[in-house]
């Protein structure tokens, strides 16, 4: 991070570098000196600024404060006087000292003007140098590009905001700017928390499904699978028979939606209960994202052991970050296994990483709560099995991907099923998201975000059940704590299992939400400022959506 940092910094005196070997002249020395001297300014300030905060905020500085700066006199009001003539002090005397070295510097080493000798050389040397900033400014090769996660190593929130280049983090606050606003104000606050209110009312009596409050868990996010794609057919083929064939020993949630469209915008709501805002990652703001609840930081202080497993790059969209936060204190990834096995663009393949998740849960101390990612069915759909589905399209990779995952999961739960553990364990088998497979499919369309989530195990007391009230990837810590007798803390999250709760599904595009009932289903584009798909009692649906979406917004500006 810090390398980054010092990358983003000799951009420019780089770039301008090669054009003074061309005209020479005294500019540069001059640039040098004003560019130098803001940077000394502006960078001791925000570090300054940041080390006094963050005993105050808990978190390190990022561009929200300049919404502080914009009234100075309320944001220095809590700072007493002798702070404050401390503050300006040290900073002063930094910056002065800072300045003084750089008059030295700058006399010392560009006193001079550059030979008008092999001027094309140089000149390349200087463009080629600037174009391999791209590497460290990235973070390296790796197909990730450097977030906060690459820096998280710990499961105590201090040691990973220590971790943080606080330069780095200002300039990443700004570029990936959020409202400071609440864009979605379709009424007033009052309103629209006496809706959302009476939407999550919940005071029925729970259908309990298991035999035990106290089983293992096992979560199984499988990338990619949409209801759709799983039960489709080609021929005599199945892209998923193997999931098709666990429904009639379990639970399968039949109507069931993603809250987005990426394994970023999932994760937040499957492991926290935190719907996806248009437009916006929560899982990218480790600030924001710290102070909610996790199913799994439940489960841990229940006395379970709690694991992540994924054999990709964890630092990826900042999963890292998140699932540290999140109540893991294990994560298995792809530095823990061998290269040999790292034959996949983005790891370690699914039937590797099942085969030793299986190999880990033999010894494993119970109960347990393992949550494991899959990742073979992404892009570009590269696995290592012969096609079964002919042709070389996106789409006949993309169900050969399928399939792939499917038969290393069922294999995997073939082979779980004959241990000690499966009889005390609910395993929860859900999708990330699912995938757009035809142009003429609209982004906001219902069939890109009906996914499947299908309970197995020896913990279950019931089997061949389906459940079809809509429902959402959000809702499951709160169904699955009110099956474990743990409290309520997810905010946006039903348990669906509730015979007193209003049964519904919501998600959010980047241009607008979806509310989706029994009887009625509205879908809402805010840029239209109305639906663009309506069915039954739709006014009502809209006005719950609405009034759903501006409370999370409002939850999200808050944190």
């Amino acid at each position: 991070m810090d390398l980054s940092v010092t990358a983003y910094i000799l951009i420019l005196p780089l770039f301008l570098g090669a054009f003074w070997f061309v005209f020479a002249g005294k500019w540069y020395q001059k640039f040098m000196k004003i560019y130098s001297a803001f940077l000394i300014i502006f960078f001791t300030l925000l570090v300054l600024g940041d080390a006094v905060v963050y005993s105050y905020w808990g978190y390190r500085v990022d561009f929200s404060v300049v919404a502080y700066l914009r009234d100075p006199k309320d944001a220095f009001a809590s700072a007493s006087t002798l702070q404050l003539i401390g503050g300006v002090s040290v900073s002063a005397v930094l910056i002065y000292l800072q300045l003084k070295g750089l008059k030295w510097f700058i006399k010392r080493f560009y006193s001079f003007v550059p030979e008008r000798r092999f001027v094309l050389l140089k000149t390349s040397l200087v463009i080629i140098l600037t174009g391999l900033l791209i590497v460290p400014v990235r973070g390296g090769f790796g197909v990730a590009p450097l977030n906060a996660g690459h820096v998280y190593f710990s499961e105590h929130l201090f040691l990973n905001h220590a971790a943080l280049n606080e330069v780095w983090h200002f300039g990443h606050s700004t570029a990936y700017l959020k409202p400071l606003k609440n864009p979605y104000e379709f009424t007033s606050k009052e309103e629209a928390l006496g809706n959302f209110k009476n939407l999550m009312l919940d005071e029925g009596k729970t259908t309990m499904l298991l035999n035990t409050q106290r089983p293992n868990i096992l979560l199984i996010i499988v990338e990619s699978f949409g209801s759709e794609i799983i039960s489709a057919r080609e021929g005599d083929s199945v892209v998923a028979p193997r999931f098709n064939s666990f429904i009639p020993e379990g639970i399968y949630f039949s109507n069931f939606y993603a809250t987005g469209s990426r394994t970023d915008k999932a994760i937040p709501a499957i492991l926290g209960g935190y719907p996806n805002l248009p437009t916006i990652q929560v899982i990218r703001e480790p600030k924001k994202t710290q102070s909610m609840p996790g199913i799994f930081k439940m489960l841990d202080s229940a006395g379970y052991k709690t694991s992540f497993w994924y054999g990709g790059n964890i630092n990826f969209a900042n999963i890292n970050s998140f699932i540290t936060t999140t109540g893991f204190k294990e994560k298995v990834t792809i530095d823990n296994f061998e290269r040999k096995y790292r034959n996949s663009k983005w790891g370690a393949h699914d039937h590797v990483v099942f085969e030793r998740l299986y190999d880990s849960l033999l010894s494993v101390k119970e109960p347990f709560a393992y949550a494991l990612l899959t990742l073979s069915s992404h892009e570009p759909f590269e696995v290592p099995m012969k096609p079964v589905f002919k042709g070389n399209s996106i789409l006949s990779r993309f169900k050969n991907s399928i399939y792939y995952t499917d038969k290393s999961l069922g294999e995997f739960l073939d082979r779980a099923k004959n241990t000690e553990w499966w009889k005390r364990t609910l395993v929860i088998i859900i999708a990330d998201h699912c995938r757009r497979n035809s142009e003429t499919i609209p982004a906001y369309s219902e069939t890109i975000f009906r996914i499947p989530m299908l309970w197995l195990g020896g913990a279950i007391a019931v089997k061949d059940t389906v459940i079809s009230k809509p429902c959402s990837q959000f809702d499951l810590p709160a169904t699955l704590s009110a099956q474990l007798n743990l409290p309520d803390v997810f905010p946006f999250s039903k348990n669906i299992l509730s015979d007193g709760v209003k049964d519904f599904a919501f998600y959010t595009y980047n241009e607008g939400f979806a509310f989706i009932t029994d009887s009625s289903k509205v879908i809402y584009d805010i840029r239209l400022n109305g639906p663009v798909e309506k069915s039954g009692n739709w006014e009502i649906a809209e006005k719950y959506g609405k009034s759903f979406l501006q409370v999370l917004f409002d939850d999200y500006l808050s944190r």
